[in-house]
């Protein structure tokens, strides 16, 4: 089956993920991740994106990042994947792939997700058991958006910024949406549609995304393609 073309609309969040193949470990020493947080914020600005958050864990990589331009996005991974593969195997004396296949990426409704996606990445590490805390973690955007330091690869979203209207009040609230865990609804639904490339939104919200891009933004209804030649056998045959 053809790969589906990714939704590539400036000014609209993804969240991307990225993960070693055959879930091989990508970071093994501090240095991987810093040469890889550098070339991110480096390549961020080159290509006009904006991360929100993002979590380094061992065998992956998850971003919130708005694209300014219809190319930004691609081209960032792009840069990412040449920088990061290079120094890798220069300093583990390996060769080959690194990255398993494309990246995935799902287009998400701001007002609705954009908080829940920023919780959802930088909890990863407490669902993986690594820490019991966010803030335990140092490869994470949470002590920028939650403790406030500098992070050059960090840029706030506009839903962040409505949470208060002054910095301090802006991450007490943003330490509050902590409190609890994500349910497992809204952690499913972030998975299928970031693993399926679908869009992460209610159904106003698809169907808006769906009319500016001229292409479906979830998946069929249940009982497949009702044209398709083995739909019809099938009916055809419950009917006999």
């Amino acid at each position: 089956m053809a790969r589906l073309p990714r939704f590539v609309l400036p000014g609209h969040p993804q969240h991307v993920i990225i993960r070693g193949n055959n879930r091989d470990p990508v970071f093994i020493a501090d240095e991987d991740y810093r040469y890889f947080l550098e070339k991110l914020s480096d390549g961020a600005k080159r290509h006009q994106c904006d991360i929100h958050a993002y979590v380094l864990m061992t065998n992956h990589v998850h971003l919130l990042i708005t694209p300014h331009k219809e190319d930004g996005l691609s081209k960032l991974m792009q840069m990412l994947g040449r920088y990061y593969v290079q120094y890798f195997n220069y300093t583990y004396q390996r060769t080959g792939t690194l990255w398993e296949s494309r990246y995935k990426a799902s287009l998400i409704d701001s007002e609705q997700y954009a908080l829940i996606c920023y919780r959802y990445i930088e909890l990863n590490p407490v669902r993986a058991n690594m820490v019991n805390h966010p803030s335990e973690y140092p490869w994470s955007s949470y002590q920028a958006n939650a403790l406030g330091q500098i992070d050059n690869c960090v840029t706030p979203h506009a839903m962040y910024w409505a949470l208060g209207l002054e910095e301090a009040e802006r991450q007490a609230a943003y330490r509050g949406l902590f409190s609890g865990h994500l349910d497992e609804i809204t952690l499913t639904q972030l998975r299928e549609a970031t693993n399926r490339a679908w869009v992460l939104g209610n159904d106003y919200f698809k169907e808006r995304i769906k009319a500016q891009l001229n292409r479906r933004a979830d998946k069929l209804a249940r009982g497949g393609n009702r044209k398709s030649g083995d739909f019809m056998k099938a009916r055809a045959r419950d009917n006999s």
